[in-house]
Parts: C-alpha cells; sequence; structure tokens
C-alpha cells in the first residue's frame, strides 16, 4: 500500500483547505510503476510506467490534490478531453469515454480518451505538445478533503498495457 507524500499532502492542505485534514488517500501502485519524484510542486506523486517495444517514449502517471480546490469534476474532465486531438477533426468529446463507480464511500469518475496528445507544456504556455497515437487515461477520486486527480498519458500501446492496473490502483484508493 503506497500513500501520496504525507510532507505533499500537508503542503497543500496548509496552502488552500480550510479546516483539519481527515486523512491520507492511499493506493496500491504495481511494484513495476517507477515512482519518481514530482517535477513540479502541484504534483503530490508521479510514476514512469515503462513503454511498449517500438513506442516512443514511456507513459507518466501524475495525481495532483489542491486541497479541495482545482476545479469541479466535470470541468476537469472537459480540460483533459481538450488536451486530446482528433486525427480527423472529430471532437474528442465525441471519442472519450467516461465511468462513474464508488470505491467504498469515494466517488470516482475515470475517463478515457485517444488521438493526439496537444496539451500545453506548461500551464499557460502557448507551447503545445503534438504527440500522435497518444491516449489519456485519467480518474478523479473525491475524498472528504476534497478530490485527487490522477492522470497517465503516453503512448496508445503502453497506455492500455497499464490500463488494468491503472483501474486496479484507483479501485484500491481509500482514506486512512
Amino acid at each position: 500500500m503506497r500513500a501520496l507524500p504525507a510532507v505533499a499532502l500537508a503542503a497543500c492542505l496548509s496552502a488552500g483547505a480550510a479546516g483539519a485534514a481527515q486523512g491520507i488517500l492511499r493506493f496500491e501502485a504495481p511494484a513495476d510503476w517507477q515512482e519518481q519524484p514530482p517535477s513540479s510542486t502541484m504534483r503530490v506523486a508521479q510514476y514512469l510506467l515503462p513503454r511498449l517495444a517500438g513506442d516512443v517514449e514511456d507513459a507518466e502517471l501524475v495525481v495532483f490534490y489542491f486541497g479541495g480546490g482545482g476545479g469541479t469534476v466535470e470541468a476537469n474532465l472537459e480540460r483533459w478531453t481538450n488536451q486530446m486531438l482528433q486525427p480527423d477533426g472529430t471532437p474528442s468529446a465525441e471519442v472519450a469515454t467516461t465511468t462513474s463507480f464508488r470505491v467504498g464511500d469515494l466517488p470516482v469518475t475515470l475517463l478515457d480518451v485517444p488521438g493526439t496528445f496537444a496539451a500545453e507544456v506548461r500551464p499557460g504556455s502557448r507551447i503545445r505538445y503534438y504527440k500522435p497515437d497518444f491516449r489519456l487515461l485519467a480518474a478523479v477520486v473525491e475524498t472528504p478533503d476534497g478530490p485527487y486527480f490522477f492522470k497517465l498519458t503516453g503512448p496508445d500501446r503502453t497506455v492500455l498495457r497499464w490500463a488494468d492496473s491503472f483501474e486496479a490502483a484507483i479501485e484500491s484508493a481509500r482514506v486512512e
């Protein structure tokens, strides 16, 4: 069982959440996910998921927590969906799939969007990635202290290789 780093969680809580935290979100991350130091202060956890042979890069899983902020579930799903472009010009919202369920008492929403990854290189940047044949899998886990945002991006085949373990990690989430 892995916990999101308590130091990062405490910093997020002191930066914006009112009241005391009720716990820390914990989940089971597979041993073959390579934990990395978060590359920005907005991230509370970060993992490299090794690429399949023939793919151009590894997949990346990041976990964000904003102490109760960070926007609504719907706003985040829309923003993530818009980070993907479709080769035929179809709006990504038409190919995106969402699934909602509960893990214990925690509402969870999953998002799956294939296409060309075209997110901003950094928030507010005018420069965007352009990575065809990618996939974005994301989850929002709603806790009493605010939502945690899980975002997995990478080459389509590599992300699909890790999809079951991503969902299993989300399904193992609990607040302790």
